[in-house]
């Protein structure tokens, strides 16, 4: 099972294009470290995030006259219109390894899925960006009860759940489409969240660091992890996830010890 944003599609500079331009329309400035607290979560996340660093006050032209601030719902579509658009006429660079790694697996006939925060169109976008990248359909259109596609027997995105990474759900409503038992699913994710969701959902995570970085990476002696190291694997189910509200990234609801660091060039090599 795959992660989309900045595992298989490096989308994580066009979310700070677009996140630092609806800043902007709310009147504040944005960093990467606010782009590293959002990575892997929710919208309704992101949203609140971008509210709460918003000018008291308009700017001139940011919002018609009573409608500051504006609405969860305005700035989200602002959000998800903007990347869908960027997505659609720029595409994004693959990960490197993604493209012979997902060929790979479709080669020895492994069911796969791909296990997303962001929205159906922001999904559908990359989905067929990868289309075009790899030359075969790469979507499941119709949702969960579509026939399959090569690339991906499911997919499951914001729409599909009641509860966003990091909470188990994503990955358990994955595995109960796969017809797997997620203690045998094997996860790839580049999000502090979705470690989490995997870890609780009882999966095997490798973890491929990415813009937000896992705790323990501060920690590694290989400084910013440009080596690698392996980590042991935590047993199905043990996870230290912790139930609570859906905000930005907390490293305290997060626990790295059962997760395994791999470098993503590596994975096209290893099959892994």
């Amino acid at each position: 099972m795959f992660d989309m944003d900045g595992l298989l599609v490096d989308t994580e500079p066009l979310w700070f294009e677009v996140e630092s331009e609806v800043m902007a329309r709310l009147g504040g400035t944005w960093s990467h470290a606010d782009q590293a607290e959002l990575v892997g979560g929710a919208l309704a996340a992101s949203v609140s995030y971008l509210l709460a660093k918003a000018a008291p006050a308009p700017r001139r032209g940011s919002a018609r006259p009573g409608q500051w601030p504006p609405s969860a719902a305005t700035v989200a579509g602002w959000l998800v219109g903007a990347m869908t658009d960027r997505i659609a006429t720029r595409g994004g660079p693959l990960m490197p390894g993604a493209a012979e790694l997902l060929a790979g697996l479709a080669a020895a006939g492994l069911p796969r899925a791909l296990v997303t925060s962001s929205e159906r169109s922001v999904m559908d976008a990359v989905l067929t960006h990868l289309t075009k990248a790899h030359g075969q359909d790469a979507s499941c259109q119709g949702g969960p009860g579509a026939p399959p596609s090569r690339l991906f027997d499911v997919t499951v995105c914001a729409a599909d759940v009641a509860h966003a990474k990091p909470h188990p759900e994503p990955y358990q409503h994955a595995a109960r489409l796969l017809g797997a038992d997620p203690a045998r699913c094997v996860v790839l994710e580049d999000a502090p969240n979705g470690v989490a969701a995997a870890e609780a959902a009882g999966c095997v995570v490798v973890v491929v660091p990415g813009v937000a970085a896992p705790p323990h990476c501060a920690r590694c002696p290989l400084d910013g992890c440009a080596s690698w190291s392996r980590r042991g694997t935590r047993r199905p189910g043990e996870s230290q996830y912790r139930t609570g509200g859906r905000g930005p990234r907390d490293p305290r609801k997060y626990r790295s010890g059962g997760s395994t660091l791999r470098d993503p060039a590596a994975n096209a090599a290893t099959g892994g």
